[in-house]
């Protein structure tokens, strides 16, 4: 039993290592808070360790991460909604109108990519992140929002249309 938790220790271990920073910039570019998406990033990481100390079985350790991840998110924005702005600012959180935006763009494309990205429906701009910037795979991305494989084809391929005509490139 000792090896089987040492190994599922590392293998953990190594999940972190691999993960944390794509977890992070999921999270930040969701919250634009980076001391928020610390947070996230190892309340996710927590949470996941607890189901996997459970002894479930997990069949894409990437994809339950963006899972947990962005179940924590979606927590977060409904506790937000029933906080009012005072509230926030009196339990420490930092409110600012802060662009992240601006941290992830080098040069003028990224830029107009970014801002047309922003212009999304949310569920198009998800799935464009995570595919685009994230790197997930369509199967990892359709687990994560629990659709179907051929919905998030469709899904990326509506997004990119309108992607294109948002850039002006029909």
């Amino acid at each position: 039993m000792e090896a089987k938790n040492e190994n599922l220790t590392e293998s953990f271990s190594k999940a972190y290592d691999d993960f944390s920073d794509a977890i992070f910039r999921y999270c930040h570019y969701k919250t634009s808070n980076r001391e928020l998406a610390l947070d996230l990033t190892a309340d996710t990481f927590t949470k996941t360790w607890e189901y996997i100390a459970d002894g479930k079985k997990i069949d894409n350790l990437r994809a339950l991460l963006y899972r947990v991840a962005n179940n924590l998110i979606i927590d977060y924005h409904r506790k937000k909604k029933e906080s009012s702005l005072d509230s926030l600012t009196e339990q420490g959180f930092d409110i600012s109108t802060e662009n992240t935006k601006e941290k992830y763009e080098d040069n003028f494309d990224n830029k107009k990519a970014m801002e047309a990205i922003q212009e999304l429906d949310e569920n198009y701009r998800d799935i464009i992140i995570m595919r685009y910037v994230d790197d997930l795979s369509i199967k990892e991305i359709a687990k994560i929002l629990n659709e179907k494989e051929n919905n998030i084809s469709v899904k990326i391929h509506r997004a990119l249309d309108k992607l294109k005509k948002i850039l002006g490139e029909e």
